[in-house]
């Protein structure tokens, strides 16, 4: 059985005899560097330099929440608000691989940058196995570069630490819970965002889309989780793809593009079941989301694939 409070004594020890200098961690609200986050401020405590990158690419409130969340944990927290670079940056690049790329490189400069001001030696991520598993490497197929593994580039000046490096996700869950970190339940969220649930070109207005469609899907599958007419899938999400199709917003058509709803079920994220979802659900956030983006989004689906032969995210 996996003992966590021996993991969190070992991995702070272990940081605090590693990390001599300034350290910077991203923060993305999310369980795995939150509880990298906490453990590393445990270890080092003043050393230890918070960044939250807003790219743009977050969901629905999501900064907000997340600088609330970190304050709460005490945290040394500095928000960098750099949509319009990352917009700028992804002008164009419509291929997934590409995307993750992109986003990894712009996402360690900008930390670059934050080490510049405060002179940080060390760069603490939240990755865990599943992580640099699916980048590939060595023997292994790179299923999908993961920014915080696959996106680093080469010539980066920050030393990595990474202490939950060899965990999976329920182990981090376990971990949070010890930590009493109120995201520990939280579902996963990709590391490059809404860019790879939205699937070919990155526009703000593209964006906008799928963020709402997102919000629309975690609203109403929380609240019939809430009144007990389904299970809490592991993730839930929707994703929008470039395919259009004929529709009807009254007496007028249109011809507007296609949201799909992923639900799935799983331990580790290593491999996953879809959801069944009840249709009367299903027919409720179809309404929502073809009401809420009137023009953009005429056709909504349900992706019923496993992982394998498909992955959790379309991207």
């Amino acid at each position: 059985m996996f003992d966590t409070s021996s993991f969190i004594e070992e991995a702070a020890q272990k940081m605090k005899d590693e990390i001599d200098e300034i350290a910077i961690i991203a923060c993305s609200g999310g369980v795995d560097s939150t509880v990298a986050a906490v453990i590393a401020n445990q270890a080092i405590g003043g050393k230890l330099h918070c960044v939250y990158v807003d790219t743009g690419l977050m969901r629905k409130n999501e900064t907000k929440e997340i600088q609330e969340m970190l304050a709460a944990h005490g945290l040394n927290l500095t928000t960098v608000f750099a949509e319009e670079r990352y917009f700028q940056a992804l002008a164009d690049v419509t291929e997934p691989e590409h995307k993750r790329k992109v986003i990894g490189e712009l996402f360690i400069r900008i930390f670059e940058e934050e080490q510049a001001k405060v002179g940080a030696k060390y760069l603490v991520q939240g990755t865990i196995a599943p992580d640099w598993i699916e980048s590939g490497g060595g023997v292994r197929d790179t299923i999908k570069s993961h920014h915080n593994v696959g996106g680093l580039p080469e010539d980066m000046t920050l030393e990595i630490v990474e202490p939950l490096r060899d965990l999976y996700k329920d182990e981090v869950r376990d971990l949070a819970r010890t930590l009493k970190i109120r995201v520990a339940d939280r579902q996963p969220f990709p590391g490059p965002g809404l860019a790879v649930r939205c699937l070919g070109p990155l526009t703000l207005e593209r964006v906008h889309v799928v963020r709402e469609a997102c919000a629309i899907v975690e609203e109403e599958f929380e609240k019939a989780a809430e009144e007990g007419k389904m299970e809490i899938p592991w993730q839930y999400f929707a994703a929008l793809l470039p395919v259009r199709s004929v529709g009807v917003h009254g007496d007028v058509r249109a011809y507007g593009e296609t949201v799909v709803v992923r639900a799935v079920q799983s331990l580790d994220g290593m491999s996953a079941r879809y959801s069944e979802i009840p249709h009367e659900i299903l027919a409720k956030i179809s309404t929502r989301i073809t009401n809420t983006v009137k023009g953009a989004v005429n056709r909504v689906v349900y992706d019923i694939t496993h992982k394998p032969p498909g992955t959790i995210e379309w991207e």
